[in-house]
């Protein structure tokens, strides 16, 4: 029986047929490795996903966590799905050997979290948010806070966190007034609050590391004043065994129509609940230099922006296969043609309309899947160069790349779950079927780790223009290498081949336009539509290039790729004609529109 989480046969096809990930082993990070244990890696974490994620999903969303005024009270099922990750030692999968890791590509590692993600986004938000923190300190933090922190989240005694936004501030972290004050010891004493903390506050594990944003008095103004601490719920003594309870309270949980089987928490740093040596405030340990937070912030940030995305994909890829399932089996109506009430109804799968629905979902959760893997194939590119030159490339298309494989999944893999329900009528909208909760918990994602505004303004506002405009320069590149790979193979990769270039050349032409205006504010007013027509761009361009995977194979899977192909170029990219327009005229609707208006 197929599973409904994700299609195992997609996920080997993109991984070992397009982005040939076995060829990675080449590399001498990754000589250990054989496709025999990237499979592995992709059947336990099927494995894993099936038995100890799936099963709670629904009573996780039901009976979401609670606080008695002392303790978080959790159901079990939670604790037991993170204990069984932490045994497969998979917290660890793209981590060091050194640090306990496998060592392997963040590409597989990426495909093989997807299942647990698509069986329970909420349960595996807790090892995302880990991973996520464990990097980041093992590329900045110092060897002691690499052995005290690091090595138990990765062997999954102690979880982590990421504390950015303050109920005053949200996304505008200039105007964040944690402060951080330095003692003669070299530890910190931190002061605020910090708002919207996923698993800030749990007894799932031993230990809770929070990496808070905080600024240091007498620093710069706004961001260039930022500094990252760790600041752990219980202190670590020398000897690795936990110490003293740390001045981090938890103010209260928040409850969110979806994602609510993770704790997401208000966090006061410093208010006198527990006072560590006696002295007011919660310790913590300076990341780095002083006044270098942010930018060693955004590198858990970017992370934690490809994992949303692959969360809405995973959340879409089930609801897909679910609405799949259903409308195979639910028989309703008969054809138009068919005038007889006597003869038998059909599966619903045969109506036109419910093909238009499906062929949607499969072309943007299956787009986007092969996005998500391929900006992971970009860090693996990074992380082992051969040269500079090869390094800067894989970098400058990561960096235009994030914010794309971050928002568009979370608007159409969103769009894909609002299918889903549709194709299942009037018992898509009940919480007896799946399909109802997979969109509850996809909404969040247009707002985690940065709306689809401040995704756009990042693109527009920075990811293009930087370095003169080298990582466009290098998506263009990429773009265009496919194009004549698609021109070469003839046939229907020539047609999309050519459709996509007129497009993309447009694009490039409408860019520079906007800029070459001098009208900043014009260019930036309609930055989330450029944001939606740049990644339905990149989208047909996935499509191109998994249409020159397929090459002349037939069967069912690959025909149903082709077709899938087809809608996108057809029905999709088509839209982005519009949006150009849009842009082309800096059109001032929105900058012109005044308060009282509305």
């Amino acid at each position: 029986m197929k599973s409904t989480l994700l299609s195992r046969q997609d996920l080997e096809f993109l991984l070992f047929d397009w982005l040939r990930v076995d060829e990675l082993t080449r590399r001498p990070r990754f000589t250990e490795h054989s496709r025999e244990t990237f499979c592995d890696t992709l059947d336990l974490c099927e494995q894993l996903a099936s038995r100890y994620f799936a099963p709670h999903n629904k009573k996780s969303d039901a009976q979401e966590p609670t606080f008695d005024g002392k303790t978080v009270i959790i159901i079990d099922e939670v604790k037991e799905a993170l204990a069984a990750c932490a045994d497969a030692e998979l917290i660890g999968m793209a981590m060091d050997y050194a640090l306990g890791g496998a060592q392997l590509p963040a590409t597989v590692a990426q495909a093989g979290f997807a299942w647990l993600l698509a069986a329970n986004v909420s349960t595996a938000g807790y090892p995302m948010l880990t991973m996520a923190n464990a990097n980041l300190l093992a590329e900045f933090g110092n060897p002691d806070q690499i052995d005290a922190f690091v090595k138990p989240m990765i062997a999954g005694r102690f979880t982590g966190t990421m504390c950015l936004s303050e109920t005053q501030a949200g996304s505008s972290l200039a105007d964040i007034t944690t402060r951080a004050e330095p003692r003669a010891d070299g530890t910190y004493r931190l002061f605020g609050s910090k708002m919207w903390i996923s698993g800030g506050d749990h007894e799932l594990t031993d230990n809770i590391v929070h990496l808070v944003l905080a600024k240091i008095p007498g620093g710069p103004t706004g961001t260039k004043g930022i500094s990252l601490f760790i600041v752990p719920k219980y202190l670590v003594n020398p000897d690795g065994t936990l110490g003293e309870r740390n001045d981090v309270v938890l103010a209260g949980l928040n409850h969110k129509m979806g994602y609510r089987g993770i704790t997401n928490t208000v966090l006061n740093f410093g208010e006198g609940g527990h006072r560590p040596g006696g002295e007011p405030g919660a310790v913590g340990y300076l990341v780095g230099a002083e006044h270098r937070g942010l930018s060693y912030m955004f590198r858990m940030m970017n992370e934690a922006r490809l994992g949303v995305g692959m969360g809405a994909i995973a959340l879409g890829y089930t609801g897909y296969l679910k609405s799949l399932e259903y409308a195979r089996g639910r028989p309703q109506g008969r054809p138009v043609s068919a005038k007889d009430p006597a003869t038998p109804q059909v599966p619903i799968i045969e109506h036109p309309d419910v093909k238009r629905m499906l062929l949607a979902q499969k072309s943007y959760v299956e787009g986007a899947l092969a996005l998500a893997l391929y900006c992971a194939r970009l860090v693996d590119i990074a992380r082992t160069a051969e040269s500079e030159d090869e390094r800067d490339h894989a970098t400058a298309l990561l960096d235009i790349l994030t914010p794309i494989a971050k928002s568009w999944p979370s608007q159409w893999c969103l769009a894909a779950n609002d299918l889903a329900i549709q194709v299942h009528g009037g018992y898509g909208y009940t919480r007896e079927y799946d399909v109802e909760q997979h969109y509850r918990d996809n909404r969040l994602n247009p707002i985690h780790e940065g709306t689809h505004g401040i995704q756009s303004l990042d693109l527009l506002g920075r990811k293009v223009t930087q370095r003169d405009g080298a990582s466009l320069a290098a998506l263009h590149q990429a773009m265009t290498d496919s194009i004549a790979a698609g021109r070469r193979a003839g046939g229907e990769p020539a047609e999309a081949a050519t459709q996509l270039d007129a497009v993309i050349q447009r694009l490039v032409a409408v860019t520079a336009g906007m800029f070459a205006a001098g009208d900043i504010d014009a260019a930036l007013a309609n930055s989330a539509v450029y944001l939606e027509a740049f990644g339905h761009v990149v989208i047909a361009w996935m499509w191109l290039e998994q249409l020159l995977a397929v090459g002349g194979r037939t069967g069912d899977f690959y025909d149903g790729k082709r077709q899938a192909a087809r809608y996108f170029f057809r029905y999709e990219l088509p839209k982005t004609g519009p949006q150009l327009d849009l842009l082309e005229r800096l059109d001032r609707t929105t900058i012109e529109m005044q308060p009282d208006w509305f």
